[in-house]
């Protein structure tokens, strides 16, 4: 994927547990100021890690479900996924640098 998907909470289990790729989670909302400064990093580096990760948004106003589960308590939160289990999550905005190397970090300790 070179852009990110958006997953619904009837989506999440096949689109984000099943994959075999590692998912950066994305739970936001569109009330959200830091969501909206996140979201242009986020869609640069679906671009740049094509093929090695998956960048999945999740709406917490209209998907509460998988936000609940996962103790989502502020937004954005992301969770790093990879075959069904949580490995990091990462709470708040940080600029691009920050995030791009929790990613390599992520797919450094994931490798199969």
């Amino acid at each position: 994927m070179s852009k990110p998907i958006h997953v619904s909470d009837t989506e999440f289990q096949e689109k984000v547990l099943n994959s075999a790729t590692l998912v950066v989670v994305d739970f936001w909302a569109p009330w959200c100021g830091p969501c909206r400064m996140v979201a242009p990093i986020l869609d640069e580096l679906a671009k740049e890690y094509d093929g090695k990760i998956v960048i999945a948004k999740v709406n917490t106003d209209e998907n509460p479900q998988w936000a609940m589960k996962y103790g989502v308590q502020g937004i954005p939160t992301m969770l790093f996924v990879k075959g069904g289990q949580l490995v990091d999550r990462m709470v708040g905005a940080a600029p691009k640098p920050f995030i791009q190397q929790r990613v390599d970090a992520m797919l450094e300790a994931v490798k199969n």
